[in-house]
């Protein structure tokens, strides 16, 4: 059985997102509403795998589709507070407990503890600060409170999250390799469509460093890279 790494593999119809959103990029409020109809799908699958048309006993597999709608209805609740919180109809924590600021405020701050000001604050954290507003906070500053709109500012713009920029550089990365193969290397003269070849004259899957460069230049101009960082990512 061929095997496909999750991080790495992306078929055309997982990256077909017009009936999931509809706007360029997706709202809270339609991932929470999207995550409770897949986990009302998984449920109503595993109700209709307890009498199959063969006769299978699918325990394991009705388990596994109602575990995973359990996780899934979890998820969408948070996500669904969430929305609000962004929504303003929660109010936040100005500071973390701890004292330090997040969102605008965060701006030239050193909070090297925990990873670095807290500029785009994490879903976490977010809860976190709603759930000190909530209490009154532990300490005088955090009891202040804020809105997500008024502590975030101009924060975000043209902001993408880690996930989406890792998909980028693989993205990049695979373009690379595409590229590579289509220079010819001066090292070992292999030409193009063929792979670099050591001292021995054996096949290597590593390209020498002046044809990696090369393919790399001509990749990162056309989308858009700069030292393997995505340059530019679309204002909405």
């Amino acid at each position: 059985m061929q095997h496909h790494d999750d991080d790495a593999y992306e078929t055309e119809a997982e990256a077909e997102l017009t009936d999931v959103m509809a706007g360029a990029r997706i709202t809270l409020d339609e991932l929470a509403v999207e995550l409770a109809g897949v986990e009302l799908r998984l449920r109503r699958l595993a109700r209709a795998a307890e009498t199959p048309a063969t006769p299978v006993e699918l325990a394991d597999t009705i388990d596994f589709l109602r575990s995973t709608a359990t996780r899934l209805r979890e998820t969408g609740e948070q996500t669904g507070l969430l929305a609000r919180i962004v929504n303003g109809d929660a109010p936040l924590a100005r500071t973390f407990t701890s004292g330090d600021p997040w969102g605008a405020a965060a701006r030239g701050t050193d909070r090297e503890d925990f990873g670095g000001p807290a500029l785009v604050p994490s879903q976490r954290r977010l809860l976190h600060l709603a759930r000190t507003a909530q209490l009154g906070g532990s300490t005088e500053k955090s009891a202040k409170t804020t809105t997500y709109a008024d502590a975030m500012g101009d924060v975000g713009r043209g902001w993408e999250s880690k996930a989406a920029t890792v998909r980028r550089l693989r993205e990049r990365n695979r373009a690379v390799a595409v590229e590579v193969l289509r220079l010819p290397c001066e090292r070992c003269d292999a030409g193009p469509g063929k792979q670099c070849r050591t001292k021995n004259g054996w096949t290597s899957d590593k390209a020498h460093v002046q044809r990696q460069r090369e393919a790399e230049a001509t990749v990162d101009q056309r989308l858009g890279f700069l030292d393997i960082n995505p340059v530019h990512v679309a204002e909405v």
